[in-house]
């Protein structure tokens, strides 16, 4: 079930009304029935993956409880490498297989493997994550074991946030899940607020990016530098609409329940370095490699080489995690190295030069393989082809340009209480516009989530 479908917009308001009617003992229920459908509308049989992470980890943070020393400890690496071992069979089973077809392939010779037929479950890397946060955080004692199984698995299937995070602490969600929600105005009216703003960013900004970055993309030997310097800028805007659109369709779903759900977006394209734009995107992954990985790893409490090793491997992993290809790896590993390089070139890093460096590794991330990578760029400097002569740029730029205008207004202030300080004819005035946007161009173009994929 996507966010932009007719399915959802039948499904969250049923949910909402039987979810203050029931009384707040059986809430947990309808959170859990209902989560479970939301995500058996992909792949049904797929919701039992899900199932043993939360048994797993259910059990490993109520034995870990009782335990100390060498004994807690394995238990949470039994726990771990459960999560992890399902997360590497289902995203990079494949991958590695085709890896080793690559290899072998060099020295003229073939590696057979048997195809399994492996499907990667809708958003299984945020419910790892997510659920790995918690186990980590009860063995450093810094988070009591859950004792209901239905309010832990509630933290791990909350729907609104199942697909494509945030990556929630059990400390925030598992608490807000618990609390008795009463039925507020101002919960329902900031809910609808964040949903509207959500569908405009993602159905009339990312969606109309979309077509232009994905001609390009498909065939960019036949077209210009001019085209291809707007497919990168284009695609920068696309994913960060898409996934904000997202993450703000997340906060409003959770807050008509009245639960809370933490920004994920912070103005990232404002950010005057690569360490400030990390800062700003995906701020739930970020602090999640920050307090889980770089920390135990050291961080930067340790010698020049081994932070810069530090650095390299976080970045690494983190490309990994978003998808099973070398490609990734590199899109990583090239912020590290950007990070790295910020120090000795603090006088050249601002807005400026952070987009530019940001914008030209997102051809990693966007590229299908090495090769079309290497022809966008190449693309950027030497004419490949004067390229067609008409593409539709201006509804995209026009796209682009409402955007902008949301984001910069979002720099101070998140968007349901910046709206909620308007005048009430400037409020409604405002809302009537984002509808017209929204139903003029909802059934266009229609796309799925770039984050559904990991």
């Amino acid at each position: 079930m996507l966010f932009n479908s007719i399915e959802f917009l039948f499904f969250l308001p049923i949910v909402v009304v039987l979810y203050y009617l029931l009384p707040h003992r059986l809430r947990w229920l309808l959170i859990f029935v209902s989560s479970c459908y939301f995500y058996m509308a992909f792949i049904p049989k797929y919701i039992l993956v899900l199932f043993a992470i939360i048994l797993i980890d259910y059990s490993a943070a109520i034995w870990m409880e009782k335990l100390e020393g060498k004994p807690r400890k394995r238990l949470l690496l039994l726990s771990l490498t459960a999560n992890i071992g399902i997360l590497a069979f289902f995203k990079y089973f494949g991958f590695a297989n085709q890896t080793l077809i690559d290899f072998f392939a060099l020295f003229g010779k073939e590696f057979k493997y048997y195809d399994l037929g492996i499907i990667l479950p809708i958003g299984l890397s945020f419910h790892t994550f997510q659920s790995m946060s918690y186990t980590i955080e009860v063995y450093r004692g810094q988070q009591k074991a859950e004792k209901h199984l239905g309010y832990f698995a509630n933290y791990v299937l909350f729907f609104p946030q199942m697909v494509a995070g945030p990556i929630e602490r059990y400390a925030t969600l598992g608490e807000e899940l618990r609390k008795e929600q009463r039925l507020q105005f101002e919960n329902i009216s900031a809910g609808f607020r964040l949903l509207l703003l959500g569908f405009v960013i993602k159905m009339v900004v990312a969606d109309q990016l979309a077509p232009f970055v994905n001609a390009i993309y498909a065939a960019p030997t036949n077209h210009s530098p001019l085209q291809i310097a707007l497919a990168l800028i284009f695609f920068s805007f696309q994913i960060y609409a898409d996934f904000f659109g997202y993450s703000l369709i997340a906060q409003g779903s959770a807050r008509l329940l009245g639960i809370h759900i933490m920004d994920n977006f912070k103005t990232p394209y404002f950010a005057a370095s690569i360490g400030d734009f990390w800062r700003r995107w995906h701020i739930s992954l970020s602090t999640w490699f920050r307090d889980y990985l770089y920390i135990p790893l050291g961080g930067n409490r340790v010698g020049k080489w081994r932070w810069i090793v530090n650095t390299l491997v976080v970045f690494g992993v983190s490309g990994l995690w978003h998808g099973a290809s070398w490609t990734f790896l590199v899109w990583g590993l090239l912020h590290g190295l950007f990070l790295l390089l910020e120090k000795p070139l603090k006088p050249l890093a601002n807005t400026l030069s952070t987009f530019i460096l940001v914008t030209l590794a997102w051809v990693f991330f966007r590229a299908p393989d090495f090769t079309s990578a290497l022809q966008i760029l190449k693309g950027l400097f030497i004419a490949q082809s004067d390229g067609p002569k008409w593409m539709d740029f201006w509804t995209p730029l026009c796209a682009l340009g409402l955007f902008l205008l949301l984001d910069f207004s979002y720099r101070k202030q998140r968007f349901d209480m910046l709206l909620n300080r308007l005048p009430l004819v400037g409020r409604w005035s405002l809302y009537f516009v984002l509808l017209f946007l929204l139903f003029a161009f909802s059934g266009t173009q229609k796309f799925t989530f770039i984050y559904f994929q990991f």
